[in-house]
């Protein structure tokens, strides 16, 4: 077996360091050498074994009179890490690794305040319109709500809730295997610290009640489907005056006659005739808000062709400008034709032909 080091070298201190002094050595190594910041690293691990074994004896004023008079000797062999587990060590130190790495173990039999109510989360369908424009809906919500002749406290009007018998009003109770403390919460109480000895006839102890309300949501200009909102406040209510939670509202989309969506962007299709898309002229869009926009056709529009207008799609949530309108022409084609109409195409197909012949032949 290979010769120990000397503890206060181990340690980076004194002989005559305080025990302050070599209490905060031993933080500083344990927090650097501790075995969950250096996974599989065996040398990290030897190294914080080492600095626990020398801060155990160092740590002890008897222990630390022994050493410092006789060396390792005066020990007897009795503080001997080396062979040791984990979780012997972590065993030996327990209130001191919750000071370093839990905060101290400052909440250890420490009754909980008031519970914090849960989430709730429905989903909402809203038109094309709704979304883009923005709008205010009353959102249907059913979900437990505080019980109204006991105010949530679970118990008899006039009657008063008692300490629990189990975990004496704490809320969690405690059982050592060895050295090490477990603590967990109350199974009697759930953690409250108290029980009903009058339970109330209507919620039955429970201090809540399923209700259905309703719920006025602003929905912002802009937001689309898979998007979610946050009320708060608005989620299930807590008893002993704990927090509400919060409702999530899950939009989604309903389909629209007229236009699709692309993200900020909006298409729509306008449908010209074949006279139309050969003169150009000025087309006539109906927008979502109820307004038309006049947009440009040029002359000699192709069937499928995308008319873009920018500033005129969805806008942003955060109200930072807007998506592109995207325009597709369609171009009529009659499925019947009069007398007239067909003379009168087949004069205007012989006026086009030679026109096209000599474009191409002068090509």
């Amino acid at each position: 077996m290979s010769e120990k080091r000397c503890y206060y070298e181990i340690l980076g201190v004194e002989r005559s360091a305080s025990e302050e002094e070599i209490r905060k050595s031993y933080r500083q190594n344990a927090l650097k050498y501790h075995p969950d910041r250096n996974p599989n690293d065996p040398g990290a691990t030897a190294k914080f074994k080492e600095a626990t074994e020398a801060f155990s004896v160092l740590s002890d004023e008897q222990k630390r009179g022994r050493y410092d008079q006789y060396g390792h000797a005066g020990l007897e062999g009795g503080v001997d890490f080396s062979g040791a587990g984990m979780g012997d060590i972590f065993s030996q130190f327990q209130d001191l690794f919750s000071e370093f790495f839990a905060g101290g173990g400052q909440t250890r039999g420490r009754r909980q305040g008031p519970r914090r109510g849960a989430d709730l989360r429905i989903q909402e369908r809203l038109t094309l319109k709704d979304a883009v424009l923005g709008c205010k809906r009353e959102v249907v919500v059913r979900a437990p709500a505080i019980c109204e002749p006991c105010n949530g406290s679970g118990a008899t009007p006039g009657s008063q809730r008692q300490a629990c018998a189990t975990c004496r009003g704490a809320g969690q109770v405690s059982s050592s295997r060895g050295f090490v403390m477990f603590t967990s919460t109350c199974p009697t109480c759930q953690g409250q610290g108290s029980t009903l000895r009058d339970p109330c006839t209507k919620c039955r102890g429970a201090g809540q009640v399923e209700k259905t309300r309703k719920v006025l949501v602003t929905f912002p200009a802009g937001i689309d489907s898979n998007q979610r909102l946050r009320v708060p406040g608005q989620g299930v209510g807590a008893p002993a005056g704990g927090e509400p939670g919060d409702l999530y509202v899950d939009v989604e989309l309903e389909p629209d006659e007229r236009y699709e969506r692309d993200g900020l962007d909006l298409i729509t299709r306008f449908n010209v005739s074949f006279a139309e898309a050969s003169l150009g002229g000025t087309l006539a869009v109906p927008l979502l808000d109820g307004t038309t926009l006049e947009v440009d056709l040029p002359a000699g529009t192709q069937p499928g062709d995308v008319l873009s207008i920018k500033g005129k799609g969805a806008p942003r949530v955060d109200g930072r400008g807007r998506g592109v309108l995207h325009v597709q022409v369609q171009v009529d084609v009659p499925r019947t034709l009069s007398a007239r109409a067909k003379a009168l195409l087949a004069e205007l197909e012989e006026e086009l032909s030679p026109q096209s012949k000599r474009a191409t032949a002068g090509g």
